[in-house]
């Protein structure tokens, strides 16, 4: 996969309070790079629903942690069709994940919450962890369907 332009980094408290403008910016940076309003809303849900992952598992629900959010133009061959999309990586240095219970409930189970991984999955292409030093890193990209052209692209 090749990088081709950061769009947008972020560096944010793990305050719960917070998440409503990460949503704002993500929602409107979707919808500047083209994709439809139902990706839109998904992928707003998916970057709300791990970053909700990172301040409750992650740091336990102290408000006062960094994450780091970044947003780049990837370009990757999907399907044997080169491909534009989007990059979303979380980074924090909270508790590293157990990869063993990184699992999303059974949806047959109706009880509140685990959703959050199925959301996740479903809205984006990719979701990637890694554990780098110290740092939990989290690789969401979605690629642009049908036509690659966006709107920066057209000069909007």
């Amino acid at each position: 996969m090749e990088k081709r332009g950061l769009l947008l980094d972020l560096v944010l408290a793990s305050d719960p309070h917070l998440l409503s403008v990460v949503r704002a910016a993500v929602e409107r940076l979707t919808e500047v790079f083209g994709f439809t309003p139902p990706e839109c809303r998904s992928i707003t849900r998916a970057v709300d629903e791990a970053l909700a992952n990172v301040m409750r598992h992650a740091y336990g629900n102290k408000a006062d942690q960094r994450i780091e959010m970044s947003c780049t133009r990837v370009s990757a061959m999907v399907d044997g069709q080169q491909r534009e999309g989007l990059e979303i990586q979380l980074q924090d240095e909270g508790v590293p994940f157990d990869r063993n219970k990184l699992t999303a409930r059974s949806l047959e189970e109706v009880k509140p919450g685990g959703l959050g991984l199925h959301f996740i999955r479903d809205s984006m292409d990719v979701m990637e962890h890694s554990r780098v030093g110290s740092a939990n890193r989290l690789q969401l990209v979605k690629y642009l369907s049908g036509n690659t052209t966006t709107q920066e692209d057209q000069g909007e």
